[in-house]
């Protein structure tokens, strides 16, 4: 990437707003596939993969998950509802699968494969009988008290899951802006209510909802605290 490429990108995350309001005009299938093409390449712990994404399009479908999101006029009147969500199974489902593929790309070495067989069930295991996640929870403090030992999917996995699927709603939104969209990151819906609506399992967990369409209020401008208040060097000051 270039300096203009840089300064491009820039401008273009600072010209990104967060809208209430949408238009009907819809949104080119084919675009749409390109933003959450865009969204599957954000980064993701252990390459796992957790995240999935629900496409709305139905008026009928939108008017039932308004009501699981607290009846908030986007989820209508945008054209399009992109819903992120994370999958707690995602070891059973994705791990043999991700490893064999960047096996066979040629994206991992046989010892990193053999230490992500190691480090993978440690950190995501909750057997036997479901209960392993208690003991880790008990040992993780004592442990830390002799070593550095990282956060555990395994206690915290919807902690872990709001991560993956946070870095690739941004990217969606990115891609949004790039193409002359406007999106809006919500937080703010009943999770089992948007799972019934969508059908989804209960192992899936509905963590971020993206509306994307044309904005009919986009904001003329947005403002931040000054770099110099939040950004930190070397250490905390």
């Amino acid at each position: 990437m270039s300096e203009t490429d840089l300064h491009a990108f820039v401008a273009l995350a600072r010209q990104r707003r967060a809208v209430r309001h949408f238009k009907p005009d819809p949104v080119d299938p084919a675009m749409l596939a390109e933003m959450i093409e865009a969204a599957r390449w954000a980064p993701s712990g252990y390459n796992l993969q957790p995240t999935h994404f629900v496409v709305v399009r139905k008026p009928k479908r939108r008017e039932a998950l308004r009501r699981a999101c607290l009846d908030q006029p986007q989820i209508t009147e945008a054209p399009v509802i992109v819903v992120v969500a994370g999958d707690r199974r995602v070891v059973d489902h994705h791990f043999d699968r991700v490893l064999e593929a960047d096996r066979e790309a040629g994206a991992i070495s046989l010892e990193y494969e053999r230490l992500m067989r190691r480090v993978v069930p440690l950190g995501f295991g909750t057997g036997p009988l479901g209960l392993g996640w208690l003991a880790k929870l008990i040992a993780a403090p004592l442990l830390r008290l002799m070593m550095p030992v990282p956060s555990l999917p395994a206690i915290e996995r919807k902690v872990w899951l709001a991560r993956q699927a946070s870095l690739c709603a941004m990217n969606l939104m990115m891609a949004a802006a790039a193409a002359g969209l406007d999106s809006c990151p919500m937080e703010g819906f009943d999770e089992r209510r948007v799972r019934r609506v969508l059908a989804m399992p209960r192992w899936m967990v509905p963590l971020v909802i993206v509306p994307v369409g044309i904005g009919g209020d986009v904001p003329a401008a947005k403002t931040r605290l000054p770099a110099a208040d939040l950004v930190h060097y070397e250490r905390w000051r």
